[in-house]
This record gives structure tokens, C-alpha cells and sequence, in this order.
């Protein structure tokens, strides 16, 4: 298990344009060869966007981006014709295929602030396509098959526990809240990346105080 903190992020975006990025990984500028990817992971962006502020529009390709909001209104328009309001506890996944424009902004009146991930597909290509999960419900798994991937979201009380999936790889990042992890505290930002993580006994994550999950089970 490796642990990252998240005071170790990179710190990017455009603060003059009310754009506040922390990137996990190898991202634009920032290059670190050892930190390019963990099993189909490529980019956990935690980003805050002012009142007003957003991303123009822009192009992706070959690429699984699945975008959760922790508080806040997202807005997403795309080349594909989708317009939709992205708000906490909702699953957006923009598979962008052989090619996909889409455009991000904070259209509200209050701070956004959500966590996007991009994973890799098996195979380039293919036509881009657009799924929104309303208000996902606690444990309920969503499968990115093109990744071989799947998110399960977790919400747990205080003492309540989540079974690290059995997998090759496990990619746990904290929204809210502070868990126990294999006698790691991980707070806010802080992620586990997990190898190897069948075992005679069940790797659990256990909530100190109320938290909020992120976990990406991957075959690769």
C-alpha cells in the first residue's frame, strides 16, 4: 500500500482565473516519470472553480473521464449535443473515444468543488458517449467495462467499515472525513494505492468521523 498525502498533489489550474487544480499525477507542466499511472488510472484532479469560473471548451480522446462533485453545481456541455447540471452524490462518465469537445463551468453562484478521474481504455477508438447516475446510492457500483474498471462510493458513520474490493489493483481516494487504512490515518485528499489486495484477510477502511469514499477497482 502506498499512501499520498494530499499536501503532496501538484498544484496547477489558473488561480487568477478562479481555477484551483491539485493533480495527483504526471499532469501537463508537471512531469514525473515515475508517477504516470496506477493500474487505469492516469489523473485524480481535485478542482475548485470560483463562482463564474470554468474551462473553456477543449478536446479529449481515448480517455474514461468519470467526474464526482463534492459541493456545488457543475456544468457540462459537450460535442455530442449533452448539456447537463452535475451536483453532489451524481456519477458523470464521459467516455471520450476517438474524440469528444466538452466545456466545464461553475454556472452558480456559490464555490464548486469536485474530483475528476481519467482512466484508460483497453482499446482506442470507438464513438464517445455520455452517462449521468443521479444521486448514486451508497455501496452502488459503477462499472467502467472499457477500463476494466469499477467505482464503488462509499459513505460511512462513524465506526462503519468498507471492504478493500479483492483485486489487482485498488485506487482509494478520500473525499471527506478521516478513515483508518492498515494503521494509516488517510484525511481529505489522501489516497491509498493498493496492490495485490487478495488476502487470507479483508484489507478494510475504517470512518474515524463521517467520510465519503472513492474506490476504483481495477483488473490492470
Amino acid at each position: 500500500m502506498d499512501v499520498r498525502r494530499a499536501g503532496e498533489r501538484y498544484r496547477g489550474g489558473d488561480p487568477g482565473a478562479g481555477i484551483d487544480t491539485r493533480h495527483a499525477f504526471s499532469f501537463g507542466p508537471h512531469y514525473d516519470p515515475d508517477n504516470l499511472r496506477f493500474g487505469a488510472v492516469i489523473a485524480c484532479n481535485e478542482e475548485r472553480l470560483a463562482p463564474g469560473a470554468g474551462f473553456a471548451e477543449h478536446p479529449h480522446s481515448h480517455t474514461e473521464i468519470v467526474t464526482w462533485v463534492v459541493e456545488g453545481e457543475l456544468t457540462h456541455r459537450d460535442s455530442t449535443g449533452h448539456e447537463t447540471r452535475v451536483r453532489p452524490g451524481d456519477v458523470q462518465h464521459l467516455s471520450a473515444a476517438a474524440g469528444v469537445r466538452h466545456v466545464e463551468r461553475n454556472d452558480g453562484d456559490a464555490p464548486l468543488t469536485f474530483v475528476q478521474m481519467w482512466l484508460t481504455p483497453h482499446e482506442p477508438g470507438g464513438d464517445p458517449s455520455y452517462h449521468l447516475v443521479p444521486g448514486i446510492a451508497d455501496s452502488t457500483p459503477y462499472a467502467v467495462p472499457a477500463a476494466g474498471a469499477m467505482l464503488h462510493v462509499r459513505r460511512l458513520e462513524p465506526g462503519g467499515r468498507t471492504a478493500v474490493p479483492d483485486a489487482a489493483y485498488v485506487y482509494l481516494h478520500v473525499v471527506r472525513g478521516e478513515v483508518r487504512l492498515a494503521g494509516e490515518e488517510l484525511h481529505p485528499g489522501d489516497a491509498a494505492r493498493i496492490t495485490g489486495a487478495q488476502a487470507p484477510e479483508s484489507l478494510e477502511a475504517v470512518a474515524v468521523t463521517p467520510a465519503e469514499l472513492l474506490l476504483w477497482e481495477m483488473t490492470a
